[in-house]
């Protein structure tokens, strides 16, 4: 084979996990289950209270709701009115929006190499596809099947890491991705978002792309099987 199309196959491989990566996490950040699940599983409702903020499950619902709204808007800040010590307070300081925003960056950043991604993997998909010749649709098999085992192997990695390390790994990952220390501010954001439920989060995003790459690798892995016998047989 000739290098650009190695090169166009090697490309092909490395944007399976990083699909499926940018995928789950689009999908984790707009899950209203999901963040339903934090709050229930962590007593958020409970924690605000000791702190004066008064409110409902479904008022926590809403706000989890408007954070995912906001994820998805032009706003560039966002805070919400709550009930205090029987008095109307914000939310969030003015330091904690500041983080929401630089999150909102970040899945921004998320959806746009998503994008990039799937454009690439669907367009190489459809090319070998269209492309009759069988042994153009072995190359997209094995380079599907080479990508799901590159993506089983660093989530096994990933989550060698988290169950070991979770602390230090969520600690690096915010001062590289943050320009400050917002992230750390002491509020009521801390308590919405406990560092327990980025843990569960995180291994949730795991599972789900390391299911998704044994299925990607089992159809591509079934399909060179039986081709292979069918070579054979002729």
């Amino acid at each position: 084979m000739k290098i650009p199309g190695i090169v166009v196959r090697l490309i092909f491989v490395l944007c399976v996990p990083v699909l499926l990566l940018t995928a789950s996490l689009g999908c984790a950040a707009n899950s209203l289950w999901l963040y339903k699940y934090g709050f229930q599983k962590y007593n958020v409702r409970q924690t605000l209270a000791l702190s004066g903020v008064e409110l409902t499950d479904s008022g926590l619902e809403e706000i989890y709701s408007g954070l995912i709204s906001y994820y998805n808007s032009a706003e560039e800040y966002v805070n919400f009115t709550v009930t205090k010590y029987d008095q109307p307070s914000d939310l969030f300081t003015n330091e904690e929006s500041i983080h929401f925003r630089d999150v909102k960056g970040l899945i921004r950043l998320d959806y746009g190499v998503l994008l990039g991604t799937m454009i690439y993997v669907l367009g190489y998909i459809v090319l070998n596809l269209l492309w009759r010749k069988p042994r153009n649709r072995r190359h997209l098999a094995w380079s599907v099947f080479g990508g799901g085992i590159l993506t089983l192997a660093l989530m096994l990695a990933l989550g060698l890491g988290i169950t070991l390390g979770f602390d230090r790994l969520f600690l690096v990952f915010h001062l590289v991705s943050f320009s400050n220390e917002f992230w750390s501010v002491q509020g009521n954001m801390v308590q919405l978002f406990p560092v327990q439920f980025f843990y569960d989060a995180a291994m949730f995003c795991v599972l789900a792309i390391a299911a998704g790459a044994v299925i990607l690798g089992g159809v591509s892995g079934g399909y060179l099987l039986i081709t292979r016998r069918r070579e054979d047989l002729t």
